[in-house]
């Protein structure tokens, strides 16, 4: 691989801690800490992402790469280092936060000038690791793999993987945060980005009124990643504060079409540019369920429950703008733009829902009929995913029972049966008005509705898989996922067995990685 092309523009900008002191503290005024990886004796590569390492440019891998990608033997180009950011986790403000675990080895740009940050996930403790190892270990470094290449092949935007090792250490982790905590398989992934800058960053600066590294922070980031945005002064700040909403909003609308929930979404969380980032105690939607969330961390309140995200991801917002509000300087722009966010974010979601249904376009009694159909869903305990791929099948004169009979996660009863014959009655009347053909409608479902969804259960049957050395599992997911608006594997493309229904990291998750 180029790794001698890697440089580190973002230290070259701004205050950092260039001791390399790997001891946990704070870090006051600077954004970046030089970080050294723990490095590992005994690596183990287990995949490796070729297609996403000559895009990005950094070209074949060789057996000598592997010391790379655990961060061991680095060349004298790469000065890797950890970022200091701020957030608000489950609601409450948590101070200084940063990079935990992550550590940047800098930017690679391609042929075309594409520049990409890379970075390594469980390879050591950093300033920012608050009194933890820094590790990670195999089932979550499994999941970040897998299923951040599987939301970039899904359409909806995300951090990338480039890789996954093992690092030949056991790491202890208590899943469960119960008092029963055991060894486990450490591992380290890297993954890339067009930057990993977050809302905490821009929290970070604004709480310790480092104003003008804000300013210069916010100046960056337009420069690098919005060049869309043309205009100086305090315009500059409100139009890149408005192009963050509308990436965030975005973002949501994807989650919701494909039926991901992220489990976690506190500020420092989320990516400034609108990607996917930080895949924890994320799940992919099975029964359909706007109050369900994955991680055990988040209950009873569910505050990131699937059907809160949207509400949410305004609030994180508000936080933002609070952080802003030195550079912006107007408190009813903010306000407005905070306001409309929500009038943007259902319009986008609702033009969603009537593509993966198949309708021409938005009538005002959609939002009716969208209402029924979510009522229907979680009274039925239907599958998400399911559901779609059979509404896709439907006749004239369809055989309800037959084409859902194996989509509902409950017993079918009579009742049950004429409510949803009732509810294709309804569905059949909107689409008969439709203003395109069937065919347009028909391509306008397969282009929103998966066939394949990464699921927590095959994930947990993957990681299962490869604790045990063995890479079938990862193999045929891997080949799934790319692949997702196809039923490459009809096997693979059913409901979750209900043997998993209570498997602890499977139906249950935490924080705990």
């Amino acid at each position: 691989m180029n790794i001698e092309q890697i440089t580190q523009p973002f230290t070259e900008i701004f205050p950092g801690d260039f001791s390399g002191n790997p001891m946990q503290r704070n870090t006051p005024k600077v954004l970046f800490a030089i970080t050294h990886p723990a490095g590992f004796t005994h690596p183990q590569l287990i995949a490796f992402n070729h297609h996403l390492s000559e895009e990005i440019g950094l070209g074949e891998y060789e057996e000598k790469d592997l010391d790379f990608l655990v961060g061991n033997n680095l060349p004298e180009n790469i000065h890797p280092y950890s970022t200091a950011y701020a957030g608000h986790q489950f609601g409450n403000w948590a101070g200084q936060l940063g990079d935990g675990r992550a550590i940047l080895a800098g930017e690679i740009t391609n042929t075309a000038g594409k520049k990409t940050e890379i970075q390594w996930k469980g390879a050591g403790a950093t300033p920012y690791s608050r009194h933890a190892d820094g590790r990670a270990v195999l089932r979550s470094s499994v999941r970040e793999y897998l299923m951040s290449e599987a939301m970039y092949h899904l359409g909806v935007p995300t951090t990338r993987a480039l890789s996954l090792a093992l690092t030949g250490e056991e790491v202890i982790r208590d899943m469960m945060y119960n008092g029963n905590p055991q060894l486990e398989k450490g591992a380290v992934v890297i993954r890339t980005a067009e930057s990993f800058l977050r809302f905490g960053h821009f929290e970070l600066m604004s709480a310790q009124r480092e104003y003008n590294t804000l300013q210069d922070l916010a100046d960056f980031t337009v420069d690098h990643y919005f060049p869309e945005i043309t205009s100086e002064g305090i315009q500059k700040y409100k139009d890149f504060f408005s192009a963050v909403c509308t990436r965030t909003a975005d973002l949501m609308t994807e989650w919701f079409r494909v039926g991901f929930v992220h489990g976690v979404m506190n500020t420092d969380n989320m990516s400034i540019l609108g990607l996917t980032i930080d895949y924890g105690p994320y799940s992919m939607m099975d029964e359909y369920d706007l109050n369900f969330t994955p991680n055990t961390t988040d209950l009873p309140g569910r505050r990131y429950a699937f059907g809160k995200q949207g509400q949410v991801s305004q609030w994180n917002l508000w936080q933002l703008a609070n952080a802003l509000h030195p550079l912006i300087k107007d408190e009813k722009f903010l306000e407005d733009t905070l306001n409309y966010y929500g009038t943007y974010f259902w319009e986008a979601h609702d033009k969603m829902l009537c593509r993966k249904f198949g309708f021409d376009e938005l009538r005002k009694d959609d939002e009716d009929f969208f209402t029924n159909w979510q009522g229907l869903m979680q009274e039925l305990h239907l599958d998400y995913t399911l559901f779609f791929n059979q509404l896709e099948k439907l006749s004239p004169n369809p055989d309800i029972r037959l084409l859902f009979e194996n989509v509902s996660y409950t017993p079918w009863t009579e009742e049950n049966f004429r409510k949803l014959e009732n509810f294709m009655k309804q569905y059949q009347i909107r689409i008969s008005s439709n203003t395109i053909s069937t065919e347009e409608s028909l391509t306008l479902m397969r282009q929103s509705n998966p066939k394949f969804t990464l699921r927590n259960y095959l994930l947990y049957e993957c990681i299962e898989e490869i604790t045990h050395g063995k890479t079938e599992m990862l193999n045929k997911l891997t080949k799934a996922l790319e692949n997702p608006y196809e039923e490459i594997y009809p096997e693979l493309s059913v409901k979750r067995p209900s043997a998993y229904d209570d498997t602890t990291g499977c139906s249950t998750l935490s924080c705990s990685s």
